[in-house]
């Protein structure tokens, strides 16, 4: 079976995406998201819903590790994941009915954002000695 380079893109996105929900917690989203349309040309719409799928397995792997270390607190970890599913499935119907660069420039200012908060966050964060 032969590996195409559309094949390459999604092994190297799903390790990067992997390496990053265990590291920082992140779903896996940060990374599929913006890969497959670019990488594997796919619509946005797929990609978001591509990604959905995919990061079931790293978020189970990322999650059962950091539980057996201690570092899960169940009931918020139970409110958000219940809260998560009520705005998935909201956020999947809303999905469909837009159109794909109305959803890229959405995920796009979502980036941008984060970056910002985490960047300001980084700065006003004393320094930690050992």
């Amino acid at each position: 079976m032969a590996v195409s380079w559309g094949d390459l893109v999604a092994i190297v996105g799903g390790l990067g995406a992997g390496f990053l929900s265990g590291t920082i917690g992140i779903g896996g989203g940060l990374l599929f998201v913006p890969t497959m349309p670019v990488g594997l040309r796919l619509s946005q719409a797929a990609a978001q819903g591509t990604s959905l799928v995919a990061i079931i397995p790293t978020a189970i792997v990322g999650g059962v590790t950091h539980f057996r270390r201690g570092n899960v607190l169940p009931r918020p970890a139970l409110l958000m994941g219940g809260g998560g599913v009520v705005g998935a499935v909201i956020g999947a119907l809303v999905a469909v009915e837009v159109p794909g660069p109305v959803l890229a420039r959405v995920w796009g200012g979502f980036l941008v954002f984060s970056a910002y908060r985490l960047t300001v966050q980084a700065i006003r964060q004393p320094q930690r000695t050992p």
